[in-house]
């Protein structure tokens, strides 16, 4: 299987933001981890912090990809332009996020991009992204 990680803004800091809500690792050395979980996969990842770039990285992705594992970061709650990108492309796309946004400052429960998604995965750190990449593999 192929699959494409996309993480929105700010997300290039993890390891040392905010670190009793993201944790301690760096996103990169979580997806060495992730390889090796599912070795038999490609896993291809992918960060911006422009809105601009991830449209068009999920419009390239589109049909290359058996699904693409979206954690779009503050653009979640506001971005129609990423959620009708989501929306526009025939490859399933599960959002996922770190942190249980139902349980954070309220403008963050609401997502714009989840009625366009699979399905979404959140509150389980890092792990949020295995369980989307397995949610493909049903």
């Amino acid at each position: 299987m192929k699959i494409l990680i996309i993480n929105g803004p700010n997300l290039n800091l993890l390891g040392s933001r905010e670190k009793a809500i993201y944790g301690e690792q760096k996103f990169e050395d979580y997806l060495n981890e992730l390889k090796d979980i599912f070795p038999d996969d490609t896993l291809d990842y992918y960060q911006s912090n422009v809105e601009g770039e991830i449209i068009n990285r999920l419009h390239e992705a589109n049909g290359s990809y058996h699904g693409i594992v979206l954690n779009a970061g503050g653009y979640t709650h506001t971005s129609v332009s990423i959620a009708d990108a989501v929306g526009g492309i025939q490859t399933k796309v599960v959002e996922v996020h770190i942190s249980c946004i139902l349980a954070r400052e309220e403008f963050r429960h609401k997502s714009l991009l989840a009625p366009k998604c699979s399905g979404s995965i959140m509150g389980f750190g890092l792990d949020s992204y295995r369980l989307g990449v397995l949610s493909f593999k049903k």
